[in-house]
């Protein structure tokens, strides 16, 4: 729903980090409302974060979303 969408760009935001979600083929900034109502939610979606990253934020976003998968940039 738009409401879950909102809440959770509101709780990512405040990272410092790069967050991307990826459906399919496509990649988007996971702090963009309008990127993630892009993707086709009814697929799987993965949340990404790049290999070089404060690794206290990226344990906080594993813990609270599960993420298992990085990206280099």
């Amino acid at each position: 729903s738009a409401d879950k969408i909102k809440d959770f760009v509101n709780d990512i935001t405040p990272y410092d980090i790069p967050v991307e979600l990826a459906s399919a083929k496509y990649m988007v900034n996971a702090k963009s409302i309008m990127g993630i109502l892009s993707l086709d939610l009814s697929r799987p979606v993965e949340m990404l974060v790049p290999d070089k990253t404060d690794q206290t934020q990226e344990q906080e976003l594993k813990e609270i979303y599960c993420i298992g998968q990085k990206y280099r940039v």
